[in-house]
């Protein structure tokens, strides 16, 4: 998925709050409330509460939609397929064992937020 915005910024420029929900058609109350139900969407903040959107957030946005609007999932189960990464299942055929954890590793479930936001930002760079 890809929003162009037709406000002559550049296509990694940070965007408003306002602009996200205008080219998203999402209202600027929703996205404040995803961000609360979705802890990895993380836009930036600035003074004054003013919120910052980067082309990565902007994707985690757009998939959220995608899932609770069009895919039908609630927002508990888009959570949940996000952390996981099962976004891809269906085309799948075979499921990875869950990782082992050792004493002195990271959770991979609090690193798992952050290498999907990663990972987003990477796929909107190449998709620009």
């Amino acid at each position: 998925m890809r929003t162009d915005f037709d406000d002559g910024k550049d296509a990694g420029a940070l965007r408003t709050i306002g602009e996200v929900g205008e080219a998203l058609g999402i209202k600027p109350h929703v996205l404040r409330y995803w961000e609360q139900q979705f802890p990895m969407l993380k836009p930036l903040k600035r003074s004054g509460g003013r919120r910052y959107y980067r082309q990565g957030d902007v994707a985690l946005v757009e998939l959220i939609d995608r899932l609770v609007n069009r895919e039908g999932y609630t927002l508990k189960g888009a959570r949940a397929a996000i952390r996981e990464g099962r976004l891809d299942e269906a085309n799948s055929s075979s499921k990875q064992p869950a990782p082992s954890i050792s004493p002195g590793q990271p959770d991979p479930a609090e690193i798992l937020p952050q290498l999907r936001a990663i990972r987003f930002r990477l796929a909107a760079a190449l998709q620009s």
